[in-house]
């Protein structure tokens, strides 16, 4: 059971965007890609939720190719928060987190469903500003109405065990410090009960202080793949930012100059 990519890869035009990237997402872990800009990794990330399919190479949830299976049942099997979400219309907050079961494939309304909603609002830190106009707020509380929309997409009724996964790209963006250790300890609470996260940051701190395994894209390809201690190496990092970069190791502290 896991999200897998195997030799995917992915051209416009002339360039190369993807390389031949093959990777695992598995139950109750939190992988994360790291990179510099311009690596593919936000464009990777939209191949694995199937927003961009003219790829060579198959992805796979749960084995199942991605191209067989519908759209609506992605949505019940992974999560996904993008790096930009821009609503056009003029939605409520609590419009814009109760899209995540809107459609969803148990159809009802049941008291568990609306239990876990009032606690994933009081988890992202929105009570009073359910009833707030989305486009109002700032940049950061925008972040978290839709990493709570996210996250109730995930709800399952208590008899129910199906394998999710959380998709996020920069999720810790415009977010202050309280807010980014307050989303990540929700992330953390998603794998300890067995989802799967993948999740592109470029905040080298937060990456190494919270995952499980890293990824580092550089131009399209994998450099390498491990575990923290494995990957928290300066020499890798320096040349795959094309910069200085050295790292305190207790408490973990990366830093460029």
């Amino acid at each position: 059971m896991s999200i897998k990519t195997e030799s995917v890869s992915l051209s416009f035009g002339n360039k190369s965007v993807l390389k031949g990237i093959t990777l695992e997402v598995k139950p109750k872990e939190i992988l994360s890609i790291i990179g510099p800009n311009g690596a593919g990794k936000t464009t990777l990330l939209n191949m694995i939720t199937g927003n961009l399919s003219d790829h060579n190479g198959e992805v796979y949830y749960d084995s199942r190719p991605l191209n067989t299976i519908s759209i609506q049942e992605r949505a019940y099997i992974r999560s996904v928060m993008s790096q930009f979400q821009n609503i056009a219309f003029d939605y409520s907050v609590m419009d814009i987190i109760q899209m995540g079961w809107l459609d969803h494939k148990f159809n009802m309304i049941s008291s568990d469903l609306e239990n876990y909603q009032n606690d994933v609002i009081e988890e992202c830190d929105l009570q009073s500003l359910v009833n707030q106009k989305f486009n109002t707020l700032s940049g950061g509380e925008q972040r978290r109405v839709h990493f709570a929309r996210t996250l109730l997409q995930l709800w399952q009724p208590p008899n129910a065990n199906d394998q999710n996964y959380l998709l996020l790209d920069e999720p810790f963006s415009n977010l202050d410090m309280v807010h980014k250790l307050s989303m990540m300890r929700s992330i953390k609470k998603r794998a300890a009960a067995g989802t799967g996260i993948l999740m592109i940051l470029h905040d080298l701190n937060l990456a190494y202080s919270f995952s499980d395994r890293i990824i580092i894209l550089k131009k399209g390809s994998i450099v390498k793949e491990g575990d923290v201690q494995e990957m928290l190496n300066e020499d890798l990092l320096s040349k795959a930012y094309e910069t200085n970069i050295m790292i305190d190791q207790d408490p973990i502290n990366i830093r460029y100059y």
